[in-house]
This record gives C-alpha cells, structure tokens and sequence, in this order.
C-alpha cells in the first residue's frame, strides 16, 4: 500500500525517473523544467512524495510567495496511476500551503497531462481565454549538464525575498555584492569595480548559506558548493589536486556563484612547516582565487564561524573585496523570523513575547523552536479533537527546550572579530 512522505535530498533520481515515466510521448515541454522543479523541491518549497516501500512511485511540487502558489509538477509512476494517488498529493501539497498562508493555487499543464485529471478531481476548475507566453534566453546545454555534474543548481528567483529580518546584512550584501554585479554598466559609470569574492563571517546558525544561496538566486546565476570535507584525499596529488580540478571544472560554466561553507578547513593558519597537510591544500587555494577573479559573471563567497582561524595571506584585500560581519538577530530581525515561521498562526501569538524569550538564538534555533511549538499543539490537537490552535505558552515552552546556538562568550568574540577583520 502506497504512503506519502517528506522529500530527502536522497530520493532525486527516483524522482527524475518518475516524472519521466509520467509524461507522454507526444507531450509539449512541460512549462516548469525538471532543474527549477528539482531546485524547489531541495530550496523547502512544499513538496510531498508519495512511495511504497522504498520506492518513490509519485510526487506533487508547488512554489508559494504571498498568498498564490503554483503547481510546478504532479508526476506518478505508470503502474500507479488511477489508484488516488495523485489526488492524495494534491490534497496534503495543499495542507501545506494554507499553512503558508496561500490563498489562489494555479497549474500550468499540457492538455490532458499527467495530472490533469488529479486536479479536477481535487476541484481545480480549467480557465479558458488565456494564452501562455515564454521568451527563453540562450543558455549553453553543456552547462546544464556540467552544473548537475557538479551538483550546482538555479535557485528559485525569490529566495531574496524569503532572508527574514537580518535588514542590516541585507543591506550591506545589497550595496557592496548584489548591486554592483547585477547593474555593471551602473557600477562602471561610478567607478565601482562588481566584486569577485567575498567572507561571511559569524557565529553558526545565523544565516551565512541562506545569503550566498539569496544572492545567487537574486542575481539568476548557478549555485555550486564546494564542500572541503568532500575533497578527494587519496587522489593522485592529494588534496590540493582535488581542489584544482574542481576549479578547472567551475572555469567551464558561463557564470556562477561558488560558495565555500566552513572555509578555515581549507584556508586554515598555516604553520609554516611544509609537512603539514593542510599546507599544500591552502597554497592552492591561494593561487586559484586571483585566476577565478579574472572572470566576469563569477563570485566566490566564503563562509566561517571563526574568522580568526583562517589564514592571514587568505584575508588580505587582493583575493576578497569584503569581510562581512552576519552577527545574531536583533529583535526586529527575531519579530520578522518569528513571523515568518508561524506563518497565519503569527495573529494569534503574542510574538513580543517570544521575540523577548528568544534573546540568544540564532534563526536556525528560530526555526527548530517554532517547528517544536507547532508539532506539541498538533499532537495535543490529534489527542483530544478540541479544535484550539496553537498558543503563546506552547512556543514558549518549546523556547525554553531549546538549546540556544549562541553563548556571551561567543557575542564578545564576535564583537571583537568585526573590529579586526570586518571589511565593508
């Protein structure tokens, strides 16, 4: 008997597979591709899969902002269609999005699509007297295949627009990084050079990938990331051959932003002894930074939680542009991302109080206490069958089950961070 899930990052070829399976021969191009459908699914856009036992036999995507949501994919295995599977998608995709406070959902699909028939019997009603139109620019299909080579991909265009709070950083990125590579001529007028590479810097937990991942998205280029622990070590030249290949295969890509997510592994102090392992592995990296700068339509951003630890020769002003602090929420950023992840239920929350209990997280221990809160009123609610929300004690309770990412010693030390190697 068939069940529906949550998407893990591990099910995206089955799900390839299935959406294959469920377009017909003669079917036009469906109006969202697989890339931006895959990218929604892995950004935390609502998606809901349908499997029996470990096999993924159907999946619904949709991509919400504001009050409208569209259904970017309703797919099912051949063998598994006409058996309710598609409605039950349906049915949960749309659980989903009321919670985000969605009001107007609309699909884009290929007369008599797979899915078609999903939606009608879910009450979806067709509206004639339109017309679909569709400009596509240009765009190299050795890169596409390239970019999912290197696991990169196209975020979707409103992920700037979901960075709650944090108005300061936002400005900040805005002005020095976003701006100037997305109005070039602009920038060229004023004298303003687009970046190439820039640092985030901060304790963990405060939102340094959310950033890199919204300035992809904000600017439309590819987003890949290097992971340093994912280095081939035994390859012939150790490490530091791992990583110039890496580059040497980013170098092939039209334009891209390359995000390196705990940066010290790679570019930590060096001793100085030419046997130490991490050496050659920083000297590396040192070289190939002046040779990535030299492309347009390329941003290298880094991020570490220990600003201090990385390499001197790293930090100077010729391989980074910028040193941006991303410090902690302050309570206008707490209010917003409170907000944000209670979503309708915000109106019958006293959300100052939460915003005062919440003093020492980060949004990423935002977004656990708020999921802890929703799940203990849920459960209450499939106890008893009262029919009461969730409430201000049931968030403050899950507040004070969490475990707070930041400490005073931590804000000291950042504090002192941002005075010695913060560069705006």
């Amino acid at each position: 008997m068939w069940r529906l899930r949550e998407f893990h990052d591990e099910d995206l070829d089955q799900a390839i597979r299935v959406w294959d399976q469920s377009r017909k021969s003669d079917e036009p191009s469906p109006v969202f591709s697989v890339s931006e459908v895959m990218a929604a699914a892995r950004a935390g856009q609502p998606v809901v899969v349908a499997v029996v036992g470990d096999e993924l036999v159907g999946m619904a995507v949709a991509q919400a902002q504001g009050e409208r949501a569209w259904v970017l994919l309703v797919a099912l295995a051949a063998r598994w269609r006409n058996r309710g599977i598609g409605s039950a998608l349906l049915t949960e995709l749309e659980r989903r999005l009321r919670g985000l406070g969605v009001r107007r959902v609309g699909a884009l699909l290929p007369a008599d699509a797979t899915g078609t028939k999903a939606l009608v019997n879910s009450g979806y009603q067709p509206r004639a007297g339109f017309t679909y139109y569709e400009k596509v620019e240009p765009h190299g299909a050795a890169d596409a295949v390239l970019l999912t080579e290197l696991g990169g991909q196209v975020l979707p265009a409103d992920m700037w627009d979901a960075v709650a709070g944090m108005v300061r950083e936002k400005q900040i990125i805005e002005r020095r990084i976003v701006l100037p590579l997305a109005q070039p001529a602009m920038a060229e007028r004023y004298g303003v050079l687009p970046p190439k590479a820039a640092i985030l810097f901060g304790p963990p937990g405060t939102g340094k990938t959310s950033f890199a991942k919204a300035v992809a998205s904000r600017l439309g280029w590819p987003f890949v990331e290097l992971f340093p622990s994912r280095l081939a070590t035994d390859a012939p030249g150790g490490l530091a051959a791992s990583l110039r290949e890496e580059f040497a295969e980013l170098a092939e890509l039209e334009a891209v932003l390359l995000f390196i997510d705990e940066v010290e592994e790679i570019a930590g102090t060096r001793s100085g002894m030419a046997v130490d392992p991490g050496h050659g592995v920083t000297n590396e990296l040192l070289k190939l930074i002046p040779s990535f700068r030299e492309h347009d339509d390329r941003l290298l951003i880094c991020s570490t939680n220990s600003v201090r630890s990385l390499d001197t020769a790293f930090l100077r002003p010729g391989r980074f542009d910028y040193v941006l602090p991303i410090g902690p929420p302050d309570p206008d950023a707490r209010s917003a991302i409170w907000s944000r992840y209670l979503g309708t239920a915000a109106e019958a929350i006293d959300v100052s109080r939460l915003v005062e209990a919440s003093e020492m997280f980060t949004p990423a221990d935002i977004e656990l206490a708020a999921r802890k809160g929703g799940q203990a009123a849920f459960e209450r609610e499939m106890q008893y069958r009262q029919g009461e929300p969730a409430t201000t004690d049931d968030y403050l309770s899950a507040i004070a089950d969490t475990r707070p990412t930041l400490t005073r010693q931590a804000l000291s030390d950042f504090e002192e961070d941002i005075e010695h190697y913060a560069r705006l």
